[in-house]
C-alpha cells in the first residue's frame, strides 16, 4: 500500500479553475472521503489520481515517486464509477474478470479471484446473469467486484451509491464498511452525501470551490469546524445560522439580534478580541435547542411553530429566530400545533460564532 500525496495540484478547464493548488497526504490503509457539494472539484481530483484527467499544475506522488506522467493502467489503481459501466453482453463473471483476461492471467487464477470476491460481496449465485437481469444494488456490487478482483493497492470510488434508493444506500454503506475491515487497501471515496462521509471515512476532506476547507475525523469536523461552510455542511438537519451583534454589559458578554439575547461563557472574551467588528454569525445545531420547563433556569427562548415534520422517533420544527428560518429537533412525543409557541433553552457552551467577514469560526 503506497503513501499517496497530492502536491500543489491544479486543474483548469479553459479559463475556469476547478481545483486550486490542492495539497493532500493520504496515509497507507486509510479510507479517505472527499466530500462537498456538486462542482466543488472532488470528482475531478479523483480522476486526476486515476490518470483520467491531466494536471494543469502540481504533482501526484506514490511512495515519493511522481506518477502523474503514468498511464492509468500503470498506477496500480482500480476505480468504481457512479454509473456502473458494465458490459451488457457479458455475464457477471465475465464483467468482473474483464481486466484480468485482458492482462492474460491464468484461467484458474481468474476463476479463483472472481469466486472469492463474488462470495465476499454476496453475488456468488449471480455469476451467470447479464446486467439487465440484476437490480441496481446487484449491479453496483458487480462494479465493485470488477475493481476488487484486480487486487490493486488503491481503490477509488466515485459516488458509487448515488444511483440507489435510500434503503439500499444504507445497506450498501454498511457492506462497504464491513468490506473495509476485511481489506487492507488504500481507499479514496468521493461523495456529496455527508452521512456517507461521516460513517465511512477514517478521514474526511471537505471541499468547496476547489479548495480544501478542513480535514479530519467525523467527530473533529462536527465538533470543531473551521468555518461556517464546514459547520453547515456536516450534520442533519444542518446547523442554523443567523446574524448577531456582540455586546458587553457589567463584564458579561452576550450576542444579541432580532428578538433574542444569548449570554456567552467567559471563555469567549479572549476569542473575540481580534474581531474588527462586533457583527458576527451565530450558529446553533437543531439538536441543541432543549424544551424549557417551569423549573429551567437561565436562557429562555419563545419560538413559534411554523411547521412540524414527523420523522419517527423525532420531529423537526420549522421556526424563526434572529430574522431567519431555523430547524429544531424535538422528541416525537412533544405536543405540536402549528402557530403555537414553545419555550426553549440553549446551553451557552453549544453556541458557535463565526466572523461575519471571513466566516471563520471564532
Amino acid at each position: 500500500m503506497p503513501h499517496i500525496q497530492l502536491k500543489d495540484i491544479k486543474k483548469n478547464y479553459g479559463a475556469t479553475t476547478v481545483v486550486k493548488e490542492l495539497n493532500l497526504s493520504m496515509e497507507k490503509n486509510e479510507f479517505t472521503v472527499l466530500v462537498g457539494p456538486s462542482g466543488c472539484g472532488k470528482s475531478t481530483t479523483l480522476r486526476m489520481i486515476a490518470g483520467l484527467e491531466d494536471l494543469t499544475a502540481g504533482e501526484i506522488f506514490s511512495d515519493g515517486k511522481p506518477i502523474s506522467h503514468l498511464e492509468p493502467k500503470d498506477r496500480d489503481i482500480a476505480m468504481v464509477f457512479q454509473d456502473y459501466a458494465l458490459y451488457p453482453h457479458m455475464n457477471v463473471a465475465r464483467n468482473m474478470s474483464f481486466a484480468l483476461r485482458l492482462a492474460h492471467y491464468p484461467k484458474a487464477e481468474i476463476e479463483a479471484r472472481v469466486k472469492k470476491v463474488a462470495d465476499m460481496l454476496g453475488i456468488g449465485s449471480l455469476l451467470t446473469r447479464k446486467p439487465a437481469q440484476l437490480s441496481g444494488g446487484q449491479r453496483q456490487r458487480v462494479a465493485m467486484g470488477r475493481a476488487l478482483v484486480r487486487d490493486a493497492s488503491t481503490f477509488l470510488f466515485d459516488e458509487p451509491l448515488s444511483n440507489l434508493d435510500a434503503k439500499l444506500r444504507a445497506q450498501m454503506r454498511a457492506e462497504l464498511a464491513l468490506m473495509r475491515r476485511r481489506l487492507e487497501k488504500n481507499m479514496i471515496y468521493v461523495t456529496h452525501d455527508q452521512v456517507e462521509a461521516m460513517t465511512l471515512g477514517d478521514r474526511i476532506v471537505v471541499m468547496h470551490q476547489g479548495i480544501i476547507q478542513q480535514q479530519g475525523s467525523a467527530e473533529q469536523l462536527y465538533k470543531t469546524p473551521n468555518n461556517k461552510f464546514v459547520a453547515g455542511f456536516l450534520g442533519s438537519p444542518p446547523m442554523n445560522f443567523f446574524a448577531g451583534i456582540l455586546a458587553e454589559s457589567n463584564g458579561h458578554l452576550a450576542v444579541t439580534g432580532e428578538g433574542y439575547s444569548l449570554p456567552l461563557p467567559k471563555s469567549w472574551q479572549a476569542r473575540v478580541q481580534s474581531l474588527q467588528s462586533n457583527q458576527v454569525i451565530v450558529g446553533i445545531r437543531p439538536s441543541d435547542f432543549l424544551i424549557a420547563h417551569e423549573s429551567t433556569q437561565g436562557l429562555r427562548l419563545d419560538l413559534p411553530v411554523i411547521l412540524s415534520e414527523y420523522i419517527g422517533n423525532q420531529s423537526v420544527i420549522v421556526s424563526r429566530l434572529g430574522g431567519e428560518q431555523i430547524q429544531i429537533l424535538v422528541g416525537a412525543d412533544t405536543p405540536l400545533n402549528t402557530n403555537n409557541t414553545l419555550t426553549f433553552t440553549v446551553d451557552p457552551e453549544s453556541i458557535y460564532l463565526f466572523d461575519s467577514m471571513t466566516e471563520a469560526t471564532l
